[in-house]
């Protein structure tokens, strides 16, 4: 009689994993992600952000836990501000500030993948308010569109691909990783100009 209870439960596994997969493959073909933020006029959103995962901008991380920005030069480092966002209705937004820094890669760690999940990076680009007695203005500079991603469950090549040069990278904490090692693992070379250090540090949180 036991077996025989739990089969509807095993039933509805089989039928709502397919479903998983469905939507999710849909959301890969659908997503309008940029996995290369910055870039735009302006001192502060000038600079460059990049996720470090497949060039279609989605990432399933599989058993690693591990996800990857590029920062690029700037004159005046800011502080960045992750978010991550169910990409369906309902969820927790969840936010997180990383300290200023020079250029280099930051790893994050993050709970297992369970649902789809919009993941956006962007550099604070608020500017200091200046005082009233100084005849000063509030001024908040025109940000540029933030690096975004998806998050997914269901593992295809280029995930694994992405995930082993994150596995890689996060070896290398504390060190530095060349850039161009960097930009054939991720097919950024197109990013990582002559005017980038050669040797990036390798940041973990």
């Amino acid at each position: 009689m036991a077996a025989r209870g739990c089969l509807p439960w095993m039933a509805l596994l089989l039928i709502s994993a397919p479903l998983v997969t469905l939507a999710q493959s849909e959301l890969r073909n659908s997503f309008p992600g940029r996995r290369v933020g910055g870039g735009t006029r302006g001192e502060c959103s000038a600079r460059v952000l990049v996720h470090l995962l497949p060039a279609n901008s989605v990432f399933a991380p599989g058993s690693g836990t591990t996800l990857g920005i590029l920062e690029g030069p700037t004159a005046q480092p800011r502080p960045l501000q992750v978010v991550f966002t169910p990409a369906t209705a309902g969820g927790t937004i969840n936010r997180q500030e990383i300290p200023a820094s020079g250029p280099g890669v930051t790893l994050l760690h993050i709970a297992a993948v369970q649902k789809a999940t919009i993941w956006e990076t962007s550099q604070r680009c608020e500017q200091s308010r200046a005082s009233a007695e100084d005849g000063g203005f509030d001024f908040v500079e025109t940000s540029s569109p933030p690096a975004k991603s998806l998050l997914v469950s269901d593992v295809q090549p280029a995930d694994q691909q992405a995930a082993a040069s994150l596995q890689a990278l996060k070896a290398a904490c504390g060190s530095t990783v060349a850039s161009a090692t960097l930009a054939k693992a991720f097919e950024i070379s197109d990013v990582i100009t002559p005017e980038w250090p050669r040797e990036l540090p390798v940041r973990c949180l």
